[in-house]
């Protein structure tokens, strides 16, 4: 008997959150990486995070290793209400058999409109935490600065400057982007875990239980997440991370098609894969983590309160984005 969707979604979240913890220093150098040359053409700004290890080694020298975690708190929330609403949300059609065609195998189609619906909800209610979770990484010392620096050091000075200033809809701000990012990303993970994870069931390489099976597609996963998902996640950082006039207004970007054009316009096509390298090195790990936390949660559920609970991996890839 599947599990009550309170229980998926819990149990989703809280394994994205202890993925997240491990995997936020990563997020953080992503964050710089896609702030750093705004808008500027190749060449005309100061590259102080050449690729992931030196931003690592930059920020630890400028600005303290405590940094490497910035924006912690909020992206464990949001990880914990995005990821609670995405994966659950998953999780149940895919225990109702809405993703399955006549066959009673995974639709590929079906795959892609559950993955997409279920990362929409999940932007929408963890969009507030993303916004401060990036303004908050990418806050650092002048000599290392990148992006608009803004002046809250903590979430719940976020959130309150925010709501003072533009209210309970300035939370919401750049939402769309966040949607955008979250349903590409969740269509090309989620679809590209359940095809691989079918396809290497059905070689007998391994055990049919082995955790080499999810470990094999979450990688795949990974590889086709990092190619679709850059690219609006750089835009969804940029409209975060941009100030706002009087009016609640961006001062760069006034929404989601803006900010593509300006991007091409200012900084080519490779402006949109600023950051794809931690972006890859984060979703490799937190992919993993996040499936084998999803799995000894619900195994642990499952003995502690003697509840029938499915335990075979499911068609969702356990991850955040």
């Amino acid at each position: 008997m599947p599990g009550r969707p309170h229980e998926e979604m819990l149990l989703g979240g809280l394994a994205a959150v202890g993925a997240g913890f491990f995997t936020n220093p990563l997020e953080v150098v992503k964050t710089r990486m896609q702030l750093q040359g705004e808008l500027k053409a190749r060449g005309h700004y100061a590259v102080h995070y050449r690729n992931s290890l030196h931003a690592i080694y930059t920020i630890f020298k400028s600005d303290g290793i405590i940094r490497l975690q910035s924006g912690l708190v909020p992206a464990l929330w949001y990880q914990l209400f995005m990821n609670g609403m995405r994966l659950g949300s998953y999780q149940i059609m895919t225990n109702l058999g809405l993703l399955n065609g006549s066959d009673g195998k995974v639709s590929f189609l079906k795959s892609i409109l559950g993955g997409a619906s279920a990362g929409c909800v999940g932007a929408i209610v963890g969009s507030p935490f993303y916004m401060v979770k990036t303004q908050l990484q990418s806050r650092s010392a002048s000599s290392i600065a990148v992006g608009y620096q803004h002046g809250h050091g903590s979430m719940i000075e976020g959130f309150s400057g925010i709501l003072k200033e533009h209210g309970i809809g300035g939370l919401w701000r750049g939402v769309t982007g966040a949607m955008f990012r979250v349903m590409i990303g969740s269509a090309a993970q989620l679809t590209t875990f359940s095809t691989a994870k079918e396809y290497i069931l059905s070689l007998k390489v391994f055990n049919d239980t082995s955790i080499l099976i999810p470990f094999c597609s979450s990688i795949v996963s990974g590889i086709v997440l990092t190619v679709f998902m850059t690219p609006p996640d750089v835009m969804c950082t940029r409209l975060y991370n941009q100030g706002v006039d009087a009016n609640g207004k961006g001062l760069y970007y006034k929404n989601l098609l803006d900010c593509g054009i300006k991007i091409m316009k200012k900084e080519g096509p490779w402006g949109f894969y600023k950051g794809w390298g931690p972006s890859f090195l984060r979703i490799a790990p937190h992919s993993v983590l996040s499936l084998m936390f999803w799995d000894q949660l619900r195994k642990t559920y499952e003995k502690c309160y003697h509840k029938h609970i499915e335990i075979d991996i499911p068609d969702s890839v356990k991850s955040s984005e």
